[in-house]
């Protein structure tokens, strides 16, 4: 190991020879204090500030020569030479970032620590974080800044919807303020990020595009995805429990689908009017899947049937339709039947502190009636 002292000029340092095998030679800045290079038997030249720090001498890496000048070097080393000054240690920060937790380690003790215990609706975290978050898994924590929260926030928004990424937005906010609470010294990124302003829709099938949207349908090629639009129509259930619908959850002889795991956490009883009894009936002859809707992926069920649902639109031509609106659908038709709001939330799942009571004391029947009247309406409109 040599050791050499000069003003350090990029001509200089280009000229340092490879250092000999199994050692490193060092070249100390005669202008900048504490700035030195590194030279390996490689080849390879690094600036580093020699400092002793909390009374050890210690190496701080500052950056590769000449991807860094000398002029860049010599600026690092006095910012990290004030920030000693002022009492920062970089060689701990250094270790407590390598030591930092992952986001994928923060995330599951979040789930085992609070979600699964203070949260019925815990697998919906579960579910959307491991839909939009996998490639955060293996980042530490630290390095998710709040830029890219507002992008990623930008993005869900504008290929998923507001409430989407609202909802996203959120969860990661809450993520982050519990590694706070749990010690974490850094600062929450999703903290001060403006949520979209979400309205609500009220866009469902008119009565003038239920014909077309009912011939579209009978057309579509795709069966799995023809069947769950129209037991989404006629059950007003929301997406995700309609595509993972599955056999042991109905009764045929009672016209029932007993939904355990909602989005508010309540078992629903949905009745399935005579229309969806005859669909599944002929799906069951033919199913060898324990889900209605038999899908290819891991999940064993349909996947969003996008592509379906473009293809019914664009030929029934009808705009600005989700397949959300499909639930809406049924309710709005229960309401041009006499339906009152309560016997609407009670079919659609719905739940408010104001009709809780009311709920308590409704049985099936004034829902199956209700359902069954918006069916046979929304049918009359094709004839």
């Amino acid at each position: 190991m040599a050791s050499h002292r000069l003003n350090f000029t990029k001509a200089a340092l280009l000229k340092a020879p490879n250092a000999n095998k199994g050692s490193r030679d060092y070249y100390y800045d005669e202008r900048e204090a504490g700035l030195m290079m590194a030279v390996t038997a490689a080849g390879s030249k690094s600036f580093y500030l020699y400092k002793r720090i909390e009374g050890r001498p210690e190496r701080l890496l500052l950056g590769k020569f000449p991807d860094m000048t000398i002029e860049q070097a010599r600026k690092a080393a006095t910012k990290a030479k004030g920030g000693i000054a002022a009492g920062a240690n970089p060689q701990k920060e250094k270790k407590s970032i390598r030591d930092e937790m992952t986001f994928g380690a923060l995330f599951f003790e979040y789930m085992d620590k609070y979600s699964k215990v203070h949260k019925k609706s815990w697998k919906y975290d579960e579910r959307e974080v491991n839909k939009y978050l996998p490639h955060w898994f293996r980042r530490k924590i630290s390095s998710i800044d709040r830029a890219e929260v507002e992008r990623l926030h930008a993005k869900i928004g504008k290929d998923n919807g507001v409430y989407q990424a609202n909802r996203l937005l959120e969860r990661i906010r809450s993520i982050f303020n519990k590694a706070v609470e749990w010690g974490w010294k850094g600062t929450n990124p999703a903290v001060g990020i403006k949520k979209y302003r979400e309205q609500s829709r009220d866009r469902f099938l008119q009565p003038d595009e239920l014909p077309r949207f009912f011939e579209a349908l009978a057309n579509e090629p795709n069966e799995a995805a023809r069947d769950f639009f129209m037991i989404s129509l006629l059950t007003g259930a929301r997406k995700a429990n309609t595509l993972a619908m599955m056999w042991k959850e109905i009764n045929f002889e009672a016209a029932t689908w007993r939904i355990e795991e909602t989005k508010n956490a309540d078992p629903l009883t949905v009745h399935l009017p005579q229309q969806a009894i005859d669909l599944l009936v002929a799906r069951k002859l033919k199913s060898g899947s324990p889900f209605v809707f038999e899908g290819t992926g891991l999940s064993g069920h349909l996947a969003d049937p996008k592509k379906a649902w473009g293809r019914i639109l664009s030929e029934a031509g009808i705009e600005n339709l989700r397949i959300h609106d499909l639930r809406r659908t049924l309710g709005s038709y229960q309401a041009a039947t006499g339906a009152n709001g309560y016997i609407i939330g009670k079919s659609l799942g719905h739940r408010s502190q104001q009709s809780t009571a009311i709920y308590a004391r409704l049985n099936l029947d004034p829902v199956r009636e209700s359902v069954d009247k918006a069916t046979e309406l929304m049918f009359s409109k094709v004839t």
